[in-house]
């Protein structure tokens, strides 16, 4: 493991210095312009930093062999969480698909309703009263009388919750086949410090519209190759509430959920400052809808880059916490600079570039595209792979694909430098994507 990172970390330094060596005319002009040590900054972070990082996770990716992920020979009480808040429309799907679930032990699925004002929770009593589920496999739906938001109905599950295993999962989602059974024996498969484990979410709405149909692209090589790739150094700095596994008695350790617009974020943060480890289980896989209207998606993004600021205002100690993961926390912590000279440079810079000046953006952008496309394809190999061994096939979304890679990120990232901005100056947190 240790060899693996180094060697990745050499390709990164290395595309780095190629990439500084092809920029001295770019830093020269550019300097002449605005300054040079202005100069400097803007292009380190449009293309030393992330030169860098995609060398660094595609080499990680090409080497890593994931370890075998074994049956076991009993398996533990598991109980679901399944956060309900006006999903009508979806909770039924997302008890079909744990109706379906084939998990070999005890299982208690409570449905938190967190007072939903439609009828969400009378479709979920519905749906269990006329469900056939296995004999060890329970199921319920835990009112609430008023909304509490999800740090507070979470931990409301886990005081009720009946095993030590705590798998949560969002109303509007679908759990494929053996999901939690993979994401259990992941869990007991890893190392014996591991206190989390997440699941492997994608898009289930990707028709449609144009947007759920790039998000696709950006769950499927983005947030999973992320994960895939800290996880391949014990990193994994998030067990999304989406669908992670967590370890009751760590949870009560660190307090629960905490209140807080990235609880998912926060929580994990808690466990790491701990020397706890979480793991990644790619293929324990389910499937959930993406935000399908920009303002609802704007609104997503932006609560999870405030998520990022309380997980680094929470355990600010993780920056200096030796372990090999810490380079994914300062990664974490470039995003910020990242995203601000994405969408105050560069994004102008494509603009002027149109109209023949290519002071920030220009020829030159063009050497980055190698390393693009050794990139997509080493994610969409391993991914492949994934999903083949899951009878799965991966679709043809030929036009999600090509606004991802050209324009996502012109959308995405200034979203980003939104939730930074609303963070800083202590804006209202809403969970606004209802």
């Amino acid at each position: 493991m240790r060899a693996k990172f180094a060697s990745a970390t050499l390709l990164g330094i290395a595309w780095c210095a190629l990439s500084v060596w092809l920029s001295q005319a770019w830093l020269h002009d550019l300097g002449e312009l605005i300054g040079a040590a202005p100069a400097l900054f803007v292009i380190a972070f449009i293309a030393y930093v992330p030169g860098f990082m995609n060398a660094f996770m595609a080499g990680s990716i090409l080497l890593d062999r994931r370890p075998r992920r074994r049956r076991l020979a009993e398996y533990p009480g598991v109980t679901v969480l399944v956060a309900c808040y006006n999903e009508a429309a979806n909770i039924g799907d997302t008890l079909t698909s744990l109706f379906a679930q084939d998990y070999p032990g005890p299982l208690e699925v409570l449905v938190l309703d967190d007072g939903s004002t439609d009828d969400s929770a009378a479709i979920a009593e519905r749906a269990i009263a006329a469900a056939t589920v296995a004999e060890r496999h329970r199921f319920r739906v835990v009112r609430g009388e008023r909304n509490v938001g999800k740090a507070g109905v979470l931990n409301r599950g886990l005081a009720m919750a009946s095993h030590e295993l705590i798998v949560t999962i969002d109303g509007d989602s679908w759990a494929y086949r053996d999901a939690l059974t993979h994401i259990v024996e992941r869990y007991h498969n890893d190392p014996p410090h591991t206190r989390a484990v997440a699941g492997s979410v994608l898009v289930r709405n990707s028709r449609h519209n144009w947007l759920t149909r790039a998000q696709e692209w950006d769950y499927f090589h983005g947030i999973a190759a992320v994960k895939r790739m800290q996880s391949l150094y014990h990193g994994t700095l998030v067990a999304q509430g989406a669908f992670s596994l967590y370890d009751r008695a760590a949870l009560r350790d660190v307090g629960g959920w905490p209140e807080s617009v990235g609880e998912d974020i926060v929580v994990s943060w808690a466990l790491l400052s701990r020397g706890w480890r979480i793991g990644y289980a790619e293929d324990a896989i389910l499937f959930t809808n993406v935000p399908d209207r920009l303002g609802q998606f704007a609104r997503q993004r932006k609560r999870w880059s405030r998520g990022l600021f309380e997980a680094f205002r929470a355990y600010p100690g993780l920056l200096v916490k030796p372990r090999m993961s810490l380079m994914f926390i300062w990664w974490n912590l470039l995003f910020l600079p990242l995203d601000l000279v994405y969408t105050f440079a560069f994004i102008p810079g494509v603009v002027l570039a149109l109209f023949g000046h290519y002071w920030i953006a220009g020829p030159l952008t063009l050497a980055v595209l190698p390393l693009a496309v050794l990139w997509n394809m080493a994610i969409f190999r391993v991914q492949n792979r994934v999903f083949r061994a899951q009878a799965l096939r991966v679709r043809r979304n030929y036009g999600g694909f090509s606004f991802y890679v050209l324009a996502y990120s012109m959308i995405l990232q200034p979203v980003c430098v939104w939730g930074y901005v609303s963070e800083l100056l202590g804006l209202r947190k809403r969970w606004g994507t209802k």
